[in-house]
């Protein structure tokens, strides 16, 4: 895996901006892609911690790449986070992420998820 990175697939570019910098302060290296085919791309030549995935995405929609993932044995240590504003989408693919974030996100969640993912000292 790449050195405590976390990919934010998000389209509002405001709340990408706010995940990222809890995410760094929190130790991660972030990289922000915006559409689902970017995504996959981005996907093909690296191996994040964390993925931060929206559901709503240009070009692919963000279950496409929950499956990719899933299926994409170098990416089974990857942590998958959804972010969405959709709950019945939430509710029907909870169990393929490891948590479920509903938006609006708060800071206090974005906080909390931050720490919990933060990278431990060796």
């Amino acid at each position: 895996m790449s050195e405590h990175l976390a990919l934010i697939i998000e389209d509002n570019q405001d709340l990408a901006t706010i995940i990222a910098h809890a995410l760094q302060a929190a130790g991660f290296e972030t990289s922000v892609v915006k559409d689902g085919q970017r995504a996959l791309a981005q996907l093909e030549v690296s191996v994040p911690n964390v993925v931060i995935l929206d559901l709503h995405l240009a070009n692919m929609s963000g279950e496409a790449i929950l499956e990719e993932i899933a299926t994409d044995e170098r990416l089974g240590e990857t942590h998958v986070i959804i972010a969405t504003a959709d709950p019945g989408l939430a509710d029907r693919l909870k169990h393929h992420a490891d948590e479920v974030l509903l938006k609006p996100i708060t800071f206090r969640e974005l906080r909390r998820l931050a720490a919990s993912l933060a990278p431990q000292p060796v």
